[in-house]
């Protein structure tokens, strides 16, 4: 599947009355800091730079949205849990995150992406709790599996997979090797309400 050629920076926002119009569809990527998050969102969108990379964690300090068309668009989180980030930042980030899941209404899907070697931690489980109780579904992608081994990024899903509280999805998934691109992608569609015809 084909993700849909238009889709450009639409609007950064520091706080909920920044936020664009409450309209339509748009799926939301998280993660903790350093976890691929942006890396994870280029190769899904084929984009080289939509999402900015950086070696160094909590890049990410607003809210980012991304138009698709009128109707959709992609939102790129804070990365969280970044020891060295101000605790007034992470209470910022806290609060921000809170109230866009508390009130968004066209968020259909919540992507979360978790480095394969550290398996979930605190914050991810929060950010999929806090998409169960908004009744959001998510999916996971357990990324950097090309520092893995094939067996071993199978034995290390399963093993997380034991830890999930439900069954999200889990998506093996390297942006370099492109793998689980398309499941991530097809998934993503999915949610946004584009199909074949529309791409």
């Amino acid at each position: 599947m084909v993700f849909p050629q238009h889709l450009e920076f639409l609007k950064s926002a520091q706080k909920p009355d920044q936020f664009p119009p409450d309209s339509g569809r748009e799926v939301a990527f998280a993660g903790r800091s350093n976890s691929g998050k942006s890396s994870a969102i280029n190769a899904i969108t084929a984009r080289r730079g939509i999402a900015r990379t950086s070696k160094t964690p909590g890049r990410t300090q607003l809210i980012n949205f991304f138009e698709i068309d009128a109707t959709r668009r992609l939102v790129d989180l804070p990365g969280y849990g970044y020891a060295k980030v101000a605790e007034s930042v992470r209470d910022q980030w806290r609060i921000l995150l809170e109230a866009y899941f508390r009130e968004r209404r066209s968020l259909a899907g919540l992507v979360v992406t978790v480095d394969i070697r550290r398996g979930l931690r605190d914050l991810d489980e929060v950010m999929l709790a806090w998409s169960k109780d908004a009744a959001v579904p998510a999916a996971v992608l357990l990324t950097k599996a090309d520092k893995l081994s094939r067996s071993g990024g199978m034995s290390r899903r399963l093993d997380i997979a034991r830890t999930l509280p439900d069954a999200f999805p889990l998506i093996l998934f390297s942006a370099p090797r492109r793998l689980g691109v398309e499941d991530a992608r097809e998934q993503l569609l999915t949610w946004l309400g584009v199909g074949d015809s529309d791409s």
